[in-house]
């Protein structure tokens, strides 16, 4: 056969192509083919919901979107036991305009069990695990417009995705388990990046995504129970609202009404904005209802571990959390605090750099506060920590109302009004310190100690006074700097 002749007679072919993955496909969801479809983008269109949502029912499986925009009214449903496995992939190249409320994308599974296996039902194995949703862009087009929203799921996986100008970017509820969120892009949506809301959730991954400009938060967990969250390699910035609008955070975890324990934040850079009232870049709030250190306050094991955090009101905010690790991390630009602690219990803050940098600190910085402010505690450590540049009108490291603390071989520097401030605290210990600022004054305490008891302190140098008016700590082996 001629090329000339095989070209004529896929002409033909050519020509319907477009209409065959463009036209819409049967709503009746016996006429199940899975396999693979691709849907093409029909230039003009005003709305897309109709053919995109048919050719899911069909249980195609692997649905394509080519290059193009697509633009919807109302969610496309993803109903995982009806239609079976389902995946979404755009290769980066396909748009979804929303235009209308609720999500773009929702998923809805049957799950509801644990992740441990013997409580996944065998429909989920045959017809729903893994769904997929690849290399799309999203974009809101209404103000109640979300990206993509999940429940009943059971390994969902979101990768590679887009979501701009929406109110919630992706938005988990009800029950999900197993939830891996990669290579993403959330970005300048009004309401929050990764919403946890009155969710049951064990296991969920967020790694390498860049999560920045939502005016409602990062990554938050409200009204949820969360186990296994592990949050890694992320830039994270910026995810606050203006002055006016509520306290928000980079990461934010609120258990004052359900639950949180085993999270991980991993290797982030978390930052921005000051400016915004309230704002923290880690805000962890293990329960609200509990004053005092009894066995119930059990909400925590958490690890803040080699992050740089900036350039917020508050860089960690840990209030009735157990069991917390915070240490490797980088720190600076806390216009309030680096570090506030309440009602707090078995915390170890290690090796962490505090640290006022004249590069950052030119224009307002020169407004932020840092230091570290520890309230009503019990069996903590502070081990390891370089602390400089404070310029609190109290100390650099002020704790209250705190007992059996260790605080050893730390580094407070250029510390202003006072190094270190101990308030009715009890049965602690202060050792092998160097607290030491370079213009002294005799009337610049190194240590402050107000209304304590049964202290120890040993082996520090100390560049200032040691005050303790009611001589209520054992003071050993101290060296001072100046004449004390």
């Amino acid at each position: 056969m001629s090329y000339s002749r095989l070209g004529a007679l896929l002409i033909p072919f050519v020509l319907i192509l477009p209409w065959m993955l463009s036209s819409p496909a049967s709503s009746d969801p016996s006429e199940s083919t899975p396999g693979f479809i691709e849907i093409a983008a029909i230039t003009g269109s005003t709305d897309d919901t109709d053919r995109i949502q048919q050719v899911i029912d069909r249980g195609i499986g692997s649905i394509r979107f080519s290059k193009g925009t697509y633009r919807i009214s109302k969610p496309i449903e993803i109903d995982l036991n009806r239609v079976g496995f389902t995946s979404l992939l755009g290769d980066g190249v396909a748009r979804i305009l929303m235009t209308g409320p609720g999500p773009a994308i929702r998923w809805i599974g049957t799950h509801g069990g644990t992740a441990a296996p013997k409580t996944v039902q065998e429909e989920v194995w045959d017809r729903q695990r893994t769904p997929l949703m690849d290399g799309l862009e999203i974009v809101g087009q209404h103000e109640e417009a979300d990206g993509v929203e999940a429940h009943g799921t059971m390994q969902l996986t979101l990768s590679r995705l887009t979501i701009r100008k929406c109110r919630h970017a992706v938005h988990l509820i009800d029950r999900n388990r197993n939830v891996i969120l990669s290579e993403c892009h959330l970005y300048e949506n009004q309401g929050i990046g990764v919403f946890l809301d009155h969710l049951n959730l064990h296991q969920i991954n967020i790694a390498n995504c860049h999560i920045s400009y939502n005016a409602g938060g990062g990554i938050v967990s409200r009204h949820s129970e969360i186990r296994n969250l592990q949050i890694g390699t992320c830039d994270i910035e910026g995810n606050m609202g203006d002055e006016n609008a509520p306290p928000s955070a980079n990461i934010e975890i609120d258990g004052s009404e359900s639950s949180i324990g085993e999270v991980a934040i991993v290797g982030c850079t978390i930052q921005h904005s000051h400016e915004a009232a309230g704002s923290a870049n880690i805000r962890i709030n293990g329960t609200a209802t509990l004053r005092k250190f009894t066995d119930e306050l059990r909400h925590g094991h958490i690890t803040i571990a080699d992050n740089i955090l900036s350039d917020v009101q508050t860089n960690i905010e840990l209030i009735n959390s157990r069991g917390v690790t915070i240490t490797g991390n980088t720190i600076w630009k806390g216009y309030s605090r680096d570090l506030h602690m309440e009602n707090c219990k078995d915390i170890a803050i290690a090796n962490n750099v505090f640290d006022r940098n004249p590069r950052y600190h030119y224009g307002d910085g020169p407004a932020a506060n840092l230091g570290i402010l520890i309230q009503s505690c019990q069996d903590c450590s502070l081990n390891g920590n370089l602390i400089t540049g404070t310029q609190h009108k109290t100390a650099a490291v002020h704790l209250i109302d705190c007992d059996r603390f260790n605080i050893t071989n730390c580094s407070i520097l250029e510390y202003g009004q006072c190094g270190l401030l101990l308030e009715n605290v009890t049965r602690s210990r202060i050792s092998d310190c160097l607290i030491d600022q370079q213009e002294q004054s005799e009337i610049t305490p190194s240590i402050r100690i107000l209304n304590c008891n049964k202290n120890m302190l040993r082996d520090n140098l100390l560049g200032g006074p040691l005050e303790d008016p009611l001589n209520s700590t054992n003071a050993a082996e101290n060296e001072f700097l100046i004449a004390n």
